[in-house]
């Protein structure tokens, strides 16, 4: 009987929260979210404990020593990243907060010894998820970029037709482009003004590595050069049509295993609710038997 109450307050107290928010027109989570990201993006202000552990990274960053070509890599994933640190404060963040949480292990061995490998997983993965933070950020914006580019190429193809000034196509079009390919054409444009067309768009490239911006870089040379350029954007706008596709099926395809686990987590309550009241019943049947 407990049990039955219990589920019945916890479901009666979210259909009343539920049907005060949809009266009082409150706010979503998400909507709440959202706003509390916009607002961190205007403020620009860092947490205390990030401010922390930045400046002790700059600290202890002297002792770190890296590799000729893990620097450049790295410098060069953190610029692509928009992280403005030096690899070697990365890399210290990135062991003090993995360290940070190792300091844990120590109370845990006290308290309840059990969790020790809990706390040395969660160590290891803070580490893991700080060190590849810059690639992750890469990565994502590459996809952004790759998301927009049938667009951009189709524009290409149609704008070279009647103009052949590559710099005022993509001054134009970044006036258009998503949040992350805008900045990349405003830094190319940029480039390109104050120095060599093709070195600026290879520059780019660079930057992004990804083959199907590299296609389109070796035809924007290709226009500088000479080349017309229209039949090879009109067939490279048809390739990207068709990898976009693909992509879209596979995210489409993602999404019922997302929503698989809430559809167990329902029926697990469900057959909780039963059994909850099978095994009330079975106890006062059992009682009154004996």
């Amino acid at each position: 009987m407990i049990q039955i109450l219990l589920l019945f307050s916890i479901f009666f107290s979210v259909g009343v929260y539920l049907i005060l928010k949809d009266t009082l027109n409150l706010p979503s989570g998400r909507t709440i979210k959202a706003v509390h990201v916009i607002d961190k993006r205007e403020r620009k202000k860092s947490k205390n404990f990030e401010v922390l552990v930045n400046e002790w990274s700059i600290r202890l960053s002297k002792l770190v020593r890296l590799t000729d070509y893990s620097k450049r890599k790295l410098t060069a994933t953190l610029k692509s990243a928009n992280i403005k640190l030096s690899p070697e404060t990365f890399v210290v963040r990135a062991w003090l907060k993995a360290g940070m949480m190792l300091i844990l292990i120590i109370p845990a061995l006290f308290i309840f010894p059990m969790i020790f490998p809990i706390v040395l997983f969660l160590a290891v993965a803070v580490y893991f998820k700080e060190i590849r933070s810059a690639d992750e950020a890469v990565r994502q914006r590459r996809e952004e970029i790759e998301f927009e580019l049938p667009r951009f190429v189709s524009t290409l193809s149609q704008e070279l037709k009647a103009n052949r000034n590559v710099l005022n196509i993509l001054e134009i079009y970044k006036k258009n482009a998503g949040v992350s390919f805008k900045t990349e054409l405003e830094i190319t444009v940029a480039d390109m003004k104050s120095g060599s067309y093709e070195s600026a768009l290879t520059r780019m490239e660079a930057r992004l590595n990804s083959s199907s911006i590299s296609e389109m870089i070796r035809g924007l040379i290709g226009v500088l050069r000479g080349d017309d350029g229209v039949v090879y954007f009109q067939m490279l706008a048809h390739d990207l049509k068709q990898l976009e596709l693909q992509r879209l099926k596979t995210i489409a395809m993602k999404r019922p295993a997302k929503i698989r686990k809430y559809s167990f987590a329902m029926l697990f309550c469900f057959l909780m609710m039963y059994l909850s009241v099978m095994f009330v019943e079975i106890i006062e049947t059992l009682g009154k038997l004996f």
